[in-house]
């Protein structure tokens, strides 16, 4: 007998979308997207499921914004349309400019810290 009750579904991403962001995060490559009706460049850093929505948090280095660039930017991957892998690189994490970090709920992937280059 069929109670009706179903388990909540799990967020999932768009298989394109999913594959172009771990591809960016992976090699650290620069995203040309538009999020919020606006076009933007970013540095993609962690990608992740946070309070149940996929999320990606973002270096937002130019492009369109409501607040001085550059800065940081929390996107739902939902709302993210039009991405583009670039070919410029960057160099990887950067220093939170406090010591809260965001809590995921599941991190699937994030970016490779920095290295310095030797002098």
């Amino acid at each position: 007998m069929h109670t009706g009750l179903r388990a909540p579904a799990l967020p999932t991403p768009d298989p394109k979308l999913d594959q172009l962001l771990r591809t960016a995060i992976e090699q650290t490559r620069l995203l040309r997207l538009r999020y919020r009706n606006r076009d933007r460049i970013v540095e993609p850093h962690d990608y992740g499921e946070h309070n149940g929505v996929i999320k990606l948090l973002t270096w937002q280095i130019d492009g369109s914004s409501g607040s001085p660039l550059p800065n940081w930017r929390w996107m739902e991957t939902d709302l993210i349309s039009d991405a583009q892998l670039l070919d410029q690189t960057f160099p990887g994490g950067r220093p939170s400019p406090s010591s809260k970090h965001h809590k995921w709920d599941k991190l699937f992937l994030r970016v490779k810290l920095a290295t310095k280059n030797p002098k």
